[in-house]
């Protein structure tokens, strides 16, 4: 008899633990991955020859407006390729949210290590007027948008991923 009870005990807890895992990994599965995808800050234009200018002082204003406009998102992320603009642009959520930023290449853009390190989580990536848009159209599987006005610093797009329902749009952050 005591047999019998260790035996059904144990089937029990591993029939629930099973099926715990199995919930997890739906909950996992339909988790919504949010990406805020920016253009770095006004850059300093004062010398042309210089290829890692910093932010001008209305690029550092627009940065530290950034921590205003997503005080009301919780941030789990902050993703900047490694040049003075964007990490500058970063800085601010960086220090206000106690978040590292996380460089990444513009080069190798939503890859697979990408996708599982940020899935079901928020995520601010910092880029330029070019990677920006093809991130988000990778992210998206189409080419819905194209490399951003050299003089626009003002394009925030919103991305959202769940299971294979992907969602996005784009703001002006004037």
């Amino acid at each position: 008899m005591k047999i019998k009870y260790i035996v059904s005990t144990f089937l029990l807890l591993l029939l629930v633990s099973f099926s715990g895992c199995a919930q997890e990994t739906v909950e996992k599965k339909n988790a919504t991955t949010t990406y805020i995808l920016v253009r770095h800050s006004e850059k300093d234009l004062s010398d042309a020859t210089n290829r890692n200018p910093n932010l001008t002082e209305e690029g550092k204003e627009r940065s530290e407006n950034l921590v205003k406009i997503l005080a009301d998102i919780e941030i789990d992320k902050i993703y900047s390729t490694n040049y003075a603009r964007t990490l500058q642009t970063g800085e601010p959520i960086s220090k206000n949210r106690n978040i590292e930023i996380t460089p990444y290449d513009p080069r190798d853009l939503y890859n697979e290590e990408f996708q599982a390190e940020t899935k079901g989580k928020t995520s601010i990536i910092i880029g330029h007027s070019n990677t920006t848009p093809i991130f988000v159209n990778k992210i998206i599987g189409q080419k819905k948008y194209n490399d951003i006005d050299e003089k626009d610093y003002s394009k925030l797009f919103i991305v959202k991923v769940t299971g294979d329902v992907i969602t996005d749009s784009v703001l002006n952050i004037n």
